[in-house]
């Protein structure tokens, strides 16, 4: 039957009872599931998870750079990962580790969440923080601000027509003794007179 038109018989679902199959043009079958695939693809959000690395005694400076970036990256909806490593003889003092690391993680609280305390692995203490959903979090502090644009009346005018303003507001400013001009009142001596002998 499907040869007779012209057309394929293509098994839709292999695992139903009894089996299913349609007869389409198979090109066009292929095409239209590629085309879902991709729909589907668009709507589906990666997760990322960016890390921080701490140090137990970081300078408040450094400190506030990682916080500012850790901020960033919880705006965008992805994790982070904050990892403190301990080196030497910072291994025997963890407490400041996990002092530092609990004051991160408190900075943190309006933009994402630990999903778990702060785990102590090795030399190193780790801990994952997931966003907070956009209603519940913070606006972001570093959320860079688009650039003002000129007002209506100037969009309006042509170039030549400003530069036509400038030009007047210039000459007219000047003609006035509006402008601040430090040498507008010097006069040029006359090149005739001869200099004083010595």
């Amino acid at each position: 039957m499907a040869r007779e038109r012209g057309v394929d018989l293509v098994e839709v679902a292999a695992s139903a009872t009894p089996p299913v199959c349609r007869i389409i043009n198979f090109g066009k079958f292929k095409y239209e599931l590629s085309k879902k695939e991709n729909e589907s693809k668009k709507h589906q959000h990666v997760v990322k998870v960016k890390e921080i690395q701490l140090r137990p005694f970081t300078d408040p400076h450094d400190f506030e750079f990682k916080l500012k970036h850790a901020i960033e990256f919880l705006c965008e909806d992805n994790k982070v990962r904050v990892s403190l490593r301990f080196r030497g003889r910072e291994n025997a003092h963890q407490e400041y580790g996990h002092q530092a690391m609990k004051k991160f993680v408190d900075a943190l609280a309006t933009y994402g969440k630990a999903d778990s305390a702060p785990r102590t692995m090795g030399r190193g203490i780790t801990v994952l923080i997931t966003p907070l959903p956009a209603i519940n979090r913070a606006k972001n502090p570093n959320a860079k601000l688009p650039p003002m644009e000129p007002e209506p009346d100037e969009k309006r005018k042509s170039k030549a027509a400003r530069e036509h303003d400038e030009d007047a507001a210039h000459s007219n400013g000047a003609s006035a003794g509006s402008l601040n001009n430090a040498f507008a009142n010097l006069s040029v001596p006359d090149k005739k007179s001869e200099p004083p002998s010595a």
